[in-house]
């Protein structure tokens, strides 16, 4: 990547530019691993000029600048050609409205799209009026209406953003009890506030994420994720214990079948319904015996799904989103190495409780082709990068098939320390 100037490019604002061979200078918002995915796949993009962060990194790619004051201003002033969003609050908060309003491109959806994520009970509603295949529910703004409804096993789920934990799966009335009295008693602020109550499905789960400019769509691998603690699949809710991708078993029919049955009709409802959605889609799915079944939607890449997405990836990244910003997106299968690709999490011992932070990390941290430890809960202290968070590292690697990629990433993780270090042993162990 060339060195990132900060006041290159300087220019009228008034027609934003879509030209694909253009050089660009990209900023890019967040500053956790799915962002240090993000812009380590970004700065290998033969059209960067320059690429301009919000936050620090440890991983970030040399060469970046630190964004400085409101973001807007900043990509106003400086050029920026295309903004790349990457974690929901900042969605949530409209800043992609403000992005385009101030005549700045943005890739990632706004408020109003967005909001199939930041309101679990809009999105619910959304599949129910359009037809889209979910799991039964209801919606609860009240303690005492929630728990009558409760009835035995369930899913409850905050209605807003919670950081990947406002989701508890009820094994009986207790735990489902519990669950509504957490969440509506603050422990997740405003989010909380509202609940929803769902059947619980049976199956494997499959994540699905298509880029999309409102239209078409553009396909990754499908992928698969481990949001519980401990191995087996035990224990809280978490953001994310490791992924990987493609999914063995996931058939070329299965996944036209999603595509016609639910990515395509949410993407056209959100547009019928005034809300254009532009950017990447995240499905959450359930394979049932009746077949595929939204869990949830998101409206941006997961963490820790985007870290082996980006890996196996093997096309620019930076037109495509570019492409999705401006409406000019092919819809397609995306390009991507043969093989597979894995991530392993290593979390401080406590998590998702409250953690110790600032243990030296150490060991094997360099980057290769095909491996790479992406910083997600960490921080440069003087010449050290120490833990400064839950989930602490991505460790990421590709291979010639699923057992050999989780293979490379466990024999990384076993060389890298950090005081109380821990991460699961099964990720894709039920393959």
């Amino acid at each position: 990547m060339k060195a990132a100037r900060s006041g290159a490019g300087k220019r009228s604002r008034s027609t934003p530019r879509s030209d694909t061979r253009r050089a660009m200078n990209v900023m890019l918002l967040g500053g956790g691993g799915r962002e240090h995915a993000l812009a380590w796949r970004i700065a290998k993009s033969p059209l960067l000029r320059s690429l301009t962060v919000t936050h620090d990194n440890p991983g970030f790619p040399d060469g970046v600048v630190r964004a400085e004051g409101d973001p807007v201003a900043w990509a106003r002033q400086h050029a920026i050609d295309l903004v790349v969003v990457g974690p929901d609050n900042p969605l949530a908060e409209g800043i992609a409205d403000r992005m385009w309003d101030a005549g700045v491109p943005t890739f990632g959806p706004r408020r109003g799209a967005a909001r199939i994520e930041w309101s679990k009970s809009f999105a619910k509603e959304l599949m129910a009026r359009h037809g889209i295949p979910t799991a039964s529910f209801s919606i609860h703004d009240d303690r005492e209406s929630a728990h009558r409804a409760v009835t035995g096993p369930c899913v409850v789920k905050a209605d807003g953003l919670a950081l990947g934990k406002g989701v508890v799966v009820a094994d009986g009335a207790d735990e489902a009890h519990a669950a509504i009295d957490h969440a509506m008693s603050g422990a997740f602020g405003a989010a909380g506030s509202r609940v929803l109550l769902e059947e619980r499905l049976q199956g494997p789960e499959l994540s699905i994420f298509a880029l999309t400019d409102g239209t078409r769509r553009a396909y990754f691998p499908p992928c698969r994720d481990h949001k519980r603690r401990y191995d087996g699949d035990r224990g809280p809710n978490t953001g994310g214990m490791g992924a990987f991708c493609p999914v063995p078993g996931i058939d070329p029919a299965l996944l036209a079948r999603i595509d016609r049955e639910i990515v395509a009709p949410t993407i056209a409802a959100m547009r019928d319904e005034g809300a254009l959605y532009q950017g990447v889609l995240y499905v959450g799915l359930m394979l049932t015996d009746d077949g595929p079944k939204v869990i949830e939607f998101n409206a941006r890449f997961g963490d820790p799904e985007c870290q082996p997405l980006m890996l196996l990836l093997d096309e620019d990244l930076l037109p495509l989103l570019d492409a999705c910003a401006h409406g000019r997106l092919e819809s397609r299968n995306l390009q991507v190495h043969a093989g597979a690709a894995a991530c392993v999490v290593l979390v401080a011992a406590d998590y998702p409780g409250t953690v110790e932070k600032g243990m030296p990390i150490t060991g094997d941290l360099r980057d290769t082709d095909d491996s790479v430890v992406f910083f997600a809960g960490a921080k440069r202290r003087g010449s050290s990068i120490v833990a400064d968070g839950g989930r602490v590292l991505g460790v990421t690697s590709r291979g010639r098939d699923l057992p050999d990629a989780l293979a490379r990433c466990y024999e990384r993780a076993r060389r890298i320390h950090f005081e109380r270090c821990d991460y699961r042993r099964d990720i894709g162990g039920a393959v």
